[in-house]
């Protein structure tokens, strides 16, 4: 990234690698059409969703660009594997020339969009 503090996700994507480009703008339409509901915001310097708390994030790296939540089970863990993701304990890494995994990404963010909802109420 050539911005150290973008002033939104449009231009944390416009100064990217255009590698990620694709990948990015992937995760943003997926994320706000899954929860509609869900602000898009800067913090820590990369783009975050928040739904009644954190919900998703991501960030660009040099090969890749990694998608972080925190409902990724076990079995989403061997799922991604078995694609061909690499994973962390919440993070996704999905590689330039990788598709993104939207349909275990739209799951994900829906059960994290209940535990957000339900832990404030």
């Amino acid at each position: 990234m050539s911005v150290s503090k973008p002033k939104d996700v449009d231009a944390y994507i416009a100064h990217a690698d255009k590698d990620g480009h694709g990948i990015m703008e992937t995760l943003r339409e997926t994320i706000k059409t899954t929860v509609p509901e869900a602000e898009e915001v800067i913090s820590w310097n990369v783009p975050i969703y928040k739904y009644y708390g954190i919900l998703a994030g991501f960030n660009i790296f040099k090969q890749h660009v990694t998608f972080g939540i925190d409902t990724l089970t076990e079995e989403d863990h061997k799922i991604l594997k078995e694609q061909g993701y690499k994973t962390g304990k919440k993070t996704i890494q999905i590689k330039f020339n990788q598709k993104v995994p939207t349909t275990i990404i739209k799951k994900l963010l829906k059960s994290q969009a209940e535990i957000n909802k339900q832990s404030k109420k």
